[in-house]
């Protein structure tokens, strides 16, 4: 073929994609269990680390926009997990702040990682390296 380039076993972003999509649905048993989508849990991994962030600060942890945020926290609010308030000293600024309830669901969720690590055809030392090189990519 003239354009091997253009294969699809030839592209990086492929295996990544479907590696991805893979695990965040090996993740749907375990985040059905406590009511949560893959993108709320992963706000929720934010919110027990740092108890409160503004939505900008957030959207950076996460790598997502406030487009994909809004809707997201709105659900979580609605489920009592977090509250949502314009900052005292900026306006312009949307705080987001973890609720007891949204502490107390931790607990439920601790386990979390190390089921999901147990399905993944993974030695230790391939998933810390894996972990490296994929944040070199998103730090590039």
């Amino acid at each position: 073929m003239e354009y091997e380039i253009l294969k699809l076993e030839n592209q990086l972003c492929f295996p990544l994609y479907a590696a991805s999509k893979e695990v965040v649905k090996r993740y749907g048993p375990y985040l059905d269990e406590i009511g949560l989508t893959y993108t709320q849990y992963i706000t929720m991994m934010v919110l027990w680390e740092h108890r409160a962030v503004n939505v900008k600060t957030l959207g950076n942890f996460l790598h997502l926009d406030s487009g994909t945020l809004t809707p997201l926290l709105k659900k979580l609010e609605a489920k009592g997990y977090l509250t949502r308030k314009r900052s005292a000293t900026d306006e312009r600024k949307l705080e987001v702040r973890i609720t007891e309830s949204g502490e107390a669901l931790k607990e439920r969720a601790q386990t979390i990682p190390t089921r999901l690590a147990s399905c993944l055809n993974l030695s230790s030392e391939e998933a810390v390296t894996l972990y490296r090189l994929l944040y070199k990519m998103l730090e590039a």
